[in-house]
């Protein structure tokens, strides 16, 4: 037996739902999207070109398809450093065993979708994760 205040509950959520997903008024606009200066998107072009240069891509999926770029040396040693200020402040960095992560975002969950670099035994990488959509596809 259906409770009254259940099926009023289920309701009211499903009214929400709906009444916070908000319908297209028109047609797609597709003005180009406008741009800001940013000093720091220079530590992930310098990490996309040296992973693209390497070879060092690929996809992966949870839900979501991304491309992974992962750059090490130079590249990467900049970016880490780069975080570093970034990382204390959003508390994303932890220390793994050996391994010092510091991210862009805290992690929750998992490394997945995330741009990260690493410190291990005197070696800098960085995983930076770009959203494709099913494009990527074989």
């Amino acid at each position: 037996m259906v409770r009254p205040a259940l099926v009023t509950a289920l309701g009211a959520i499903t009214l929400t739902a709906c009444a916070t997903t908000p319908e297209p008024s028109g047609p797609p606009d597709y003005t180009p999207i406008a741009t800001l200066p940013a000093p720091r998107a220079k530590l992930y072009a310098d990490c996309i070109a040296q992973a693209a240069t390497a070879g060092r891509y690929g996809r992966a999926e949870d839900g979501v398809h991304v491309v992974v770029f992962t750059c090490d040396g130079v590249p990467a040693r900049a970016f880490f450093d780069g975080l570093a200020d970034f990382s204390a402040a959003a508390n994303s960095e932890v220390e793994v065993g050996d391994r010092v992560i510091r991210s862009t975002t805290r992690i929750e969950r998992d490394l997945f979708a995330a741009d990260y670099c690493e410190h291990s035994g005197g070696a800098y990488s960085c995983s930076i994760s770009l959203r494709t959509g099913e494009f990527v596809l074989p």
